[in-house]
């Protein structure tokens, strides 16, 4: 188990939802919601969250198990079970209200990225939430239902995957960029780097962090959320 790193509360889902907030240092900007994987809000989400502030984003990372972090597959496994993707989508629109409303966030959409389990909510939210999401950044993780629909995205969308990543091979990385293609206007911006699952993780043990592809993948994100929501 980790330590909580929550510092905002906001009504999501007829509940107080939890996240961590990360401001830009000059005030204002344009926000980006950040999904965790399945070990939780963990450090390593926490890192990036503050990274998209210094870039000047104003960031949020909800935290989807309430406090609990862990680095144990079994126990991981077992938090992504009890997490059903339907409910944590419409628990993450309540952070798509808490960042749209915020003081310092400008304009009157969002971008949203999310990492393995939160590459694929992140995805999800896009098609829920519509116009209000802008830009949407998918790292190594797709929604479990292969057939999901993605009626309703209207977001522009990036992609970061690991060629070597066995867990999602690039054939199913494919079919649903293909997927959101003929559901959508959208025309997928899809990366394949030579790297395994996780390769932008560097507190997972055993890593497979990269981090040459790593920060490719990131200044391909940064450029690509400021093309869209600057």
């Amino acid at each position: 188990m980790g330590t909580r790193r929550q510092n905002v509360t906001f009504p999501s889902n007829g509940q107080t939802a939890h996240g961590y907030l990360a401001l830009p240092p000059k005030g204002l900007g344009p926000g980006v919601l950040v999904v965790q994987e399945w070990w939780g809000l963990t450090r390593h989400i926490a890192d990036l969250t503050d990274r998209l502030a210094a870039e000047g984003f104003v960031a949020l990372a909800p935290d989807l198990y309430g406090g609990t972090t862990t680095h144990d597959p079994a126990e991981a496994s077992k938090l992504k079970a009890e997490l059903p993707a339907e409910r944590a989508a419409r628990d993450l629109a309540g952070a798509v209200d808490f960042l749209l409303d915020h003081p310092q966030t400008v304009g009157d959409a969002i971008g949203a990225t999310g990492f393995c389990m939160g590459g694929g909510l992140a995805l999800r939210l896009a098609a829920q939430q519509g116009d209000r999401i802008a830009a949407v950044v998918p790292f190594y993780g797709l929604p479990d239902d292969p057939d999901f629909d993605y009626r309703g995205l209207t977001a522009h969308v990036l992609g970061h995957f690991g060629e070597d990543d066995a867990s999602l091979p690039a054939a199913t990385v494919d079919e649903a960029a293909i997927r959101i293609g003929e559901a959508t206007d959208r025309r997928p911006e899809i990366h394949f780097y030579p790297a395994g699952h996780a390769f932008m993780n560097d507190e997972k043990q055993p890593s497979t962090y990269d981090p040459l592809q790593a920060d490719t993948a990131w200044r391909r994100t940064l450029a690509f959320l400021w093309a869209h929501l600057g």
